[in-house]
């Protein structure tokens, strides 16, 4: 039970930035939204942590017994320095004035961090994550896809959020998974993530994949996207030599992050 407490207005204020935020939120996202720094934010997240208001987390904080899901931010704490570079391998892909979707993914949500800096982007994503970091930047238009909410994955799903994604042309497709076999390909715990990742790389110039190698043999229930749709994996370790067959065969280029290393290339 979070203990009694008088808070700051400050912290008043951070509180009800969570809630209207979905009740989990980055310390990044919190500083745009409140319009001060990321520091600041920390402090109070720091301090509504020791009364028990909230919980932190790697990079954010989630609301105690209210409506807050922890499951995404602790999978942003998995791994975050391979994430990084990944998502500065794929940052490296694109390019001002291009069309691109990113996801709900944890990798996803580095990517767009990294994307800040370029201007001219139109962005289109099913990320509340995603909307609030890229929004207002650098002259970049932003497009947050409607339908059903899904809290623990911070993001919207299913024939709205499909129907919508089908009016954009993508020069690029940024997208993540749950898993990869060499036998199945890219899956997804979640069956509407997995819909959604085919309608994205149906409307696609190149679609590019962000995994963190502990997703290598990791299963999950549904198929998405069909492998040989995907272009580049990007990937923070190199598979091992059945993946990286099975990828040859799909016709998947892979490239190393940090060293941004070429693994496999294709004609």
């Amino acid at each position: 039970m979070p203990k009694a407490t008088n808070h700051s207005h400050r912290e008043l204020e951070l509180l009800a930035a969570l809630r209207r935020l979905g009740g989990t939120a980055r310390s990044s996202e919190l500083a745009k939204y409140l319009d001060v720094s990321e520091e600041t934010v920390r402090r109070g997240i720091k301090s509504l942590a020791k009364s028990g208001t909230v919980e932190r987390v790697h990079g954010g904080a989630y609301l105690v017994g209210e409506m807050g899901d922890p499951s995404f931010f602790s999978r942003m704490a998995r791994n975050p320095d391979g994430k990084r570079q990944i998502a500065k391998a794929i940052a490296k892909q694109v390019y001002e004035g291009m069309t691109i979707f990113l996801d709900v993914g944890t990798t996803t949500a580095f990517v767009a961090e990294r994307l800040r800096k370029l201007s001219g982007l139109t962005v289109v994503t099913n990320s509340v994550g995603v909307a609030q970091t890229m929004v207002g930047t650098s002259d970049n238009r932003v497009h947050f896809l409607g339908g059903e909410m899904k809290s623990d994955e911070r993001g919207t799903f299913g024939s709205v959020t499909e129907r919508q994604a089908r009016r954009f042309a993508f020069d690029m497709a940024v997208l993540s998974a749950d898993g990869l076999t060499n036998t199945r390909g890219f899956l997804f715990a979640n069956p509407v993530e997995a819909s959604l990742s085919e309608v994205v790389a149906d409307c696609a110039d190149k679609v590019v994949v962000g995994l963190d190698h502990h997703k290598y043999g990791a299963k999950a229930p549904h198929c998405g996207l069909a492998p040989n749709r995907v272009d580049l994996l990007v990937a923070d370790e190199a598979p091992d030599a059945a993946m990286t067959q099975a990828l040859e065969s799909w016709g998947v280029d892979v490239v190393l992050a940090p060293a941004g290393k070429k693994k496999i290339s294709h004609d």
